[in-house]
């Protein structure tokens, strides 16, 4: 999977909504499985100084430019792969994080520093009968032998900047 709209939409995914939507709507779903941030930017990405993020446990977001360049994967319309129980209440905190709240969603919080995150959508694909983890592992194992590396959300820690 090249992970482009077409072929998410082909394998399941749906919703392709912005994060303002995600927080006023109850159109996700309560149960389990995978969600994907695209982000559909034109020009060349760039970066904020400081995070929208909330500052969770007091910790301060907000990453080094050196880290998100090292992070952005080229010609890649995904940002973040995630995985939950429970769509509709990780979407929403995933969104309110965004939106400055202090919400524990510290994983995938480097989309709240692209200088444009109006034009972040969220999809997802529930996983009936079978574990997010494992459908998350797999579509981040196959983006990784696609892209050389993980989406531009993810594991950013792992790169030892």
């Amino acid at each position: 999977m090249r992970f482009v709209r077409a072929e998410l939409e082909q394998a399941g995914f749906v919703g392709w909504l912005p994060f303002d939507q995600v927080r006023a709507q109850h159109t996700c779903p309560t149960t389990g499985g995978v969600y994907v941030v695209v982000y559909n930017a034109t020009g060349p990405v760039r970066f904020a100084a400081e995070s929208t993020g909330g500052w969770f446990k007091g910790k301060d977001p907000t990453t080094s430019q050196a880290i998100l360049i090292a992070n952005w994967v080229d010609g890649a319309e995904v940002v973040y792969i995630g995985k939950s129980d429970n769509l509709r209440r990780r979407l929403r905190e995933y969104a309110d994080f965004g939106s400055g709240k202090a919400v524990g969603h510290w994983g995938g919080r480097l989309i709240w520093q692209l200088a444009s995150t109006g034009d972040l959508r969220v999809a997802w694909k529930e996983t009936l009968g079978q574990l997010p983890a494992a459908i998350e592992a797999s579509l981040l194992a196959s983006f990784k032998e696609h892209h050389g590396k993980p989406p531009f959300a993810n594991n950013p820690h792992k790169l030892g900047l």
